[in-house]
């Protein structure tokens, strides 16, 4: 596993988040699934992270992300949502704006779960084996 180096830190922290269309509208295309990628991963890059995997079905999209200690998940994803939706609804205003009337992309809700190169069990057992220090 390649670990990243920060300025007092070695670290590997991913996370898989899943943003959902706002009423599960079917509304992502193939030309708007391939641009949501594009605007996720420059974003992302501004916020000093990097989009590993991208995909996506027509009413949710999937996103596993390598992020720094100092960014936080919360804010990293508020931004994510905000300039895809805003640029999502300008670029393909002509289709969005048959199915919704408000100026809506996302739901408000979202899904997060840390994701590593271990199992939780696994990373119990080496921390429950580790040597215990002599008196």
């Amino acid at each position: 596993m390649k670990y990243n180096k920060g300025y007092r830190c070695v670290y590997k922290l991913n996370i898989h988040l899943v943003l959902v269309t706002k009423y599960r509208k079917k509304v992502i295309s193939q030309a708007i699934l391939n641009r949501l990628g594009e605007i996720l991963k420059a974003t992302c890059q501004k916020w000093r992270s990097k989009v590993i995997e991208f995909n996506g079905e027509a009413d949710h999209v999937h996103l596993l992300i390598d992020y720094p200690p100092d960014v936080e998940v919360s804010k990293l994803v508020n931004n994510l949502k905000t300039v895809s939706s805003r640029l999502i609804r300008k670029e393909f205003a002509e289709e969005l704006d048959q199915v919704y009337r408000k100026p809506v992309f996302w739901t408000g809700a979202y899904f997060v779960a840390s994701a590593g190169g271990v199992t939780l069990e696994q990373l119990k057992a080496y921390v429950e084996h580790q040597l215990s220090p002599a008196d």
